[in-house]
């Protein structure tokens, strides 16, 4: 009876820790290649919003021209 009560303290500690810091993510832990991740969105999508963001002034046009060189370039 003693050890069914210590596994469920154990266990509710444990399930207590998982809430309180949510839930892990990323790719392998501490170290992932990011060269690996996977892009979601398409060159074409990411110059239109690159493009979006330069017109409503969100950033300065040499940002604009470093970030569409670097899209183009990946």
């Amino acid at each position: 009876m003693k050890l069914v009560k210590l596994l469920g303290l154990i266990v509710s500690i444990a399930l207590a820790g998982v809430l309180m810091l949510g839930p892990m993510t990323g790719c392998g832990g501490g170290g992932a290649d990011q060269s690996m991740q996977t892009k979601t969105t398409t060159t074409g999508q990411e110059l239109q919003d690159l493009d979006a963001a330069y017109k409503k002034g969100v950033i300065t046009e040499d940002e604009y021209k470093d970030q569409k060189e670097k899209i183009l370039d990946d």
